[in-house]
């Protein structure tokens, strides 16, 4: 942006640096829900509550089937937006 537009803009720089820190945020959030790690120790967590009688077995499955399709329908993204195409990595590189 130029000089004049970021002097224009100025005013909306409070809006503007909100908005950055809720996307920051989202993707964060985003991140995390996904982290294959933290949806498998989820899912140790929601086994224990099973087997502790804290949870029935609808709540159980429902949750399980969502924690699972996290497991095995990864979104990988690219700069904050899911990734085109299906790439996968081998040893010899991107295919």
């Amino acid at each position: 942006m130029g000089l004049f537009t970021e002097i224009l803009l100025l005013p909306f720089a409070p809006v503007r640096g909100t908005v950055w820190i809720a996307d920051q945020l989202a993707r964060e959030a985003d991140r995390q829900a996904r982290d294959p790690r933290l949806v498998q120790a989820r899912l140790a967590a929601l086994h224990r509550a099973l087997d502790e009688g804290e949870i029935d077995e609808a709540a159980f499955e429902k949750e399980e089937d969502r924690l699972l399709r996290l497991l095995e329908n990864p979104v990988r993204r690219v700069g904050g937006r899911p990734a085109t195409g299906t790439r996968t990595r081998t040893p010899e590189g991107l295919r």
